[in-house]
């Protein structure tokens, strides 16, 4: 129920391939954000040094998220082991976000195609956290593709990763962790000290997978028409430029698989910001290579999720023996 299991984890990635998220579905993550909110403002009331409340809130909305999660994968199980399997897979495709990172970034994407900056810019707004008002057309796709290409590793690789060593409780504990990060990981004057536990944990729990995408993206490079020479070399070079520890992995590896330049300003907030670049301007940003970072991103979660596939094999074959 716990531990890897092949077929659950498999079944799991084709939902999210074929269904993605439908909104009529509920979605754990919409009850983990109120639950954050909830603990948020809870805290806050009873405790004034804004650290210990990060680091409480962290610990309440794991445990909770954790033990929710078992607790209703346990009552399933003992109703009916048909059950319990069904919950198993719709609680680890829940985890995983390729076919709405598509969907979404492709309404961005479809928007510029149509010469619709303003609609572009409102709806890429939805789904990045900089300012989007002034960004002309080339700025927009390059926020459009920076996000696919660093959310291939927090939306697919990541959580495809803890759902191999834990399952189902594994792969909630780490999207507890990430909606902490989205919600709470900010560097303004509210969150700069109770943001500061999730945003690390977060940076810990993607360490590993962040640099697992970065050569997953390499190694696909050529099954997508890109080049995997340029992977490696922008990959080794450039994998630093970016104030995250884990962005740049797979940015960079994207940025050189497509030959094109990411990173630069950017403003957040109203304040500007001034990144490093990552990778060299070969190619244009522009929907080709839009098109082309969603072909990676399929075809590394497809590599992913073999390379997953065999190992839930090889430890469920361990763990029974």
């Amino acid at each position: 129920m716990i531990g890897p299991d092949p077929l659950i984890f498999a079944l799991a990635v084709a939902a999210d391939l074929v269904v993605g998220d439908p909104r009529w579905l509920p979605h754990p993550v919409v009850y983990i954000g109120r639950l954050i909110s909830w603990l948020e403002t809870v805290l806050r009331r009873m405790i004034r040094h804004e650290r210990a409340v990060g680091v409480l809130l962290l610990l309440l909305t794991v445990f909770i998220t954790v033990f929710l999660t078992w607790l209703l994968l346990y009552a399933c199980w003992t109703l009916s082991s048909l059950m319990g399997f069904v919950m198993a897979v719709f609680l680890s495709a829940t985890c995983l976000a390729a076919r709405s990172l598509h969907a979404e970034s492709a309404v961005v994407a479809q928007a510029l195609d149509a010469g619709d900056i303003t609609v572009a810019r409102q709806r890429l707004s939805w789904i990045v956290g900089r300012d989007t008002d002034n960004l002309d057309e080339s700025e927009v796709w390059r926020a459009l593709i920076e996000t696919v290409a660093e959310n291939t590793s927090d939306g697919v690789i990541t959580p495809m990763f803890w759902l191999t060593i834990g399952g189902p409780v594994a792969g909630m504990a780490f999207k507890a962790v990430s909606t902490l990060d989205s919600m709470v990981g900010y560097k303004n004057e509210r969150y700069l000290h109770v943001g500061r536990a999730s945003a690390r944990m977060d940076d810990l729990l993607n360490f590993i997978p962040a640099r697992l995408t970065g050569l997953l993206l390499i190694i696909c490079a050529p099954l997508c028409g890109c080049s995997l020479s340029g992977g490696w070399r922008i990959f080794r070079r450039d994998r630093r430029n970016h104030p995250s520890p884990n962005s740049a992995h797979p940015e960079s590896a994207a940025a050189g698989a497509l030959g094109i330049r990411l990173g630069g300003t950017s403003t957040y907030g109203g304040k500007v910001s001034s990144k490093q670049f990552i990778g060299d301007p070969l190619n244009p940003i522009d929907g080709r290579a839009y098109r082309g970072m969603i072909r990676l991103m399929y075809t590394s979660a497809l590599l992913m999720a073999l390379i997953c596939t065999a190992l839930a094999v090889g430890m469920k074959g361990l763990l029974c023996q």
